[in-house]
């Protein structure tokens, strides 16, 4: 019998903190968000938004089994987080070793706007078919010639189908209840000899300087979502789980690799101060995604007091004097 070993590099390394950041300051002296459009354009984007408001969209297929919308806005944070992960992960799309000359057929669980779908079908053309499903049909209808969408819930019975060469789930924290079944379901539809990834966040805030304490709004921003998650049964703090999930499914070759995540451009080094950057600008772009629903169904939240709390969460989101991060888990295994 052929037992799994886990190969581990899930220890963060030390992020330098960048004395010399150039951007500007991000609140002025009473503490307030400075003009968050200039900062904005200083990270390469002038899209950011802060109208907050409680008329966002959301899906309509399995109503009420994932809090977070599905409009504009969301899609266009989707797009800095795809942005994000690749930078993270130096420019990969998947870590597993594939063989991308080979006619593979690859699922994208949760694929949101499709991006990873079409990009990895743009980057390796020989891939002969890559299905993306998530709960909206919010993807492109231009699509290259082995993309194919469909609108699923991964959470129920999946459908008997022609195994994958390659499994990928990205960023499903919060909207899942039971990641046993999720991975084993995984594991039934993976070919012999095929692949899985799961990426995924560990939402806990840190600073590697004690700079991050616990009166700070960020902080306490997550410990509240981390709690309105957990009570839904959907947690956000799966990313340390991973491995342990992926060999009780019957994976061999668990490998997991662990990136931070700055927010704000802090950090030395160019990758990172990037990262950390779009990290930022998701972040703020998000806010309201994340609490519109969970705050105010969940933990029974006034709209008013959420909008006058996310004023504070953004305030301390921007400080330059706290160095906080949290951490992205990349875990591939494969099926003997």
């Amino acid at each position: 019998m052929i037992m799994p070993f886990p190969h581990q590099s899930n220890s963060v390394h030390h992020v330098l903190v960048d004395p010399e950041d150039d951007l500007p300051d991000l609140v002025d002296d009473a503490g307030y968000p400075s003009d968050a459009e200039s900062y904005a354009t200083s990270l390469g984007s002038s899209i950011l938004d802060y109208k907050w408001f409680n008329g966002r969209r959301f899906h309509a297929y399995n109503e009420g089994s994932y809090k977070f919308p599905n409009d504009e806005r969301e899609q266009y944070r989707l797009e800095i987080m795809h942005s994000m992960f690749k930078l993270a992960m130096g420019d990969k799309l998947f870590l597993a070793p594939v063989q991308v000359g080979q006619p593979l057929r690859v699922l994208d669980i949760g694929t949101g706007t499709g991006t990873w779908a079409i990009e990895v079908a743009d980057r390796y053309p020989n891939i002969k078919l890559i299905v993306g499903n998530d709960l909206s049909p919010i993807q492109p209808d231009l699509v290259p010639p082995n993309v194919v969408f469909e609108v699923d819930d991964v959470e129920e019975e999946w459908p008997p189908r022609q195994p994958f060469d390659l499994i990928h789930v990205r960023y499903m924290c919060g909207s899942i209840q039971d990641w046993p079944k999720l991975f084993q379901q995984a594991y039934e539809q993976t070919r012999i000899g095929g692949w899985v990834e799961f990426q995924e966040f560990n939402l806990v805030n840190y600073s590697q300087d004690g700079s991050l304490t616990p009166d700070n709004n960020v902080d306490r921003f997550y410990r509240l979502l981390r709690e309105a998650c957990d009570l839904m049964g959907r947690p956000v703090t799966v990313g340390t789980n991973l491995s342990r999930y992926a060999t009780a499914a019957g994976f061999h070759n668990v490998h997991h690799h662990v990136y931070p995540l700055p927010l704000g451009t802090w950090p030395l080094g160019r990758r990172l101060k990037d990262t950390g950057a779009l990290n930022m600008l998701q972040f703020l772009e998000g806010l309201e995604a994340f609490s519109v629903a969970t705050f105010t169904e969940i933990l029974g939240w006034s709209p008013e007091a959420v909008q006058l709390f996310l004023a504070d969460v953004r305030a301390d989101a921007m400080r330059r004097d706290v160095h906080m991060m949290h951490n992205f888990h990349v875990v591939y295994a494969q099926k003997l």
